[in-house]
């Protein structure tokens, strides 16, 4: 069962409505995510899902304030400190390789160039730990690569438009009943994998 839940992204009002920031948005979306008292700890912004929602499981909550290449210090000292294992640990992620506000659950795997993965790995000693994907697409759509579009950093870094915005805030509401299945339900994230591998925009879970 899933013991933490990081949401990677950037500090500072510049970065708020960037790419990068995707898994910071969802959490300001998520229902079971408004009764958590965040307060500065473990590097980052921390707290707990409420008892009543968790069933009295401790069932922690982290948005490492360290930026993004940096995330696995905050998410290997909190591990550390609560001996939570990579396998009960879900990180949630703005994702390159799927469409925008696409959203995929994944268990390990190949980190995608994507910095804040590479920073946890290093941390935790393991690839082994489930992510939560939300697609922010490349620039210029699926079929480019990093060759025809090299400034990524500034891609992943730049502001979602209004018209990727609106789709994504549209997307994330999807995310409430995988977390209360998780959250609440106490689901094993490997019986929810059939359901969530990829949802795309417009297509209900």
């Amino acid at each position: 069962m899933i013991s933490l839940i990081a949401f990677l992204g950037n500090v500072g009002r510049e970065y708020e409505r960037t790419r990068h920031n995707a898994a910071w948005i969802a959490a300001d979306r998520l229902d079971i995510c408004a009764g958590i008292s965040w307060q500065h700890k473990f590097r980052g912004l921390y707290g707990r899902f409420p008892a009543t929602v968790t069933g009295g499981q401790a069932v922690h909550a982290l948005k490492p304030e360290t930026y993004m290449n940096l995330s696995g210090e905050a998410v290997g000292e909190l591990a550390q400190f609560f001996k939570i294992p990579p396998a009960e640990i879900l990180i949630v992620h703005d994702e390159l390789e799927l469409p925008s506000a696409a959203i995929s659950l994944k268990w390990s795997g190949g980190l995608g160039g994507h910095n804040g993965l590479r920073s946890v790995k290093a941390a935790l000693g393991t690839a082994d730990f489930w992510r939560l994907r939300i697609g922010i697409g490349r620039p210029g759509g699926k079929k480019s690569s990093s060759a025809e579009h090299p400034d990524i950093a500034g891609y992943v870094l730049s502001s979602f438009s209004q018209e990727e915005f609106t789709l994504l805030d549209t997307a994330l509401p999807k995310l409430n009943p995988l977390f209360t299945a998780l959250i609440t339900e106490r689901k094993e994230p490997q019986a929810l994998l059939p359901a969530w591998t990829k949802i795309l925009p417009g297509i209900s879970a």
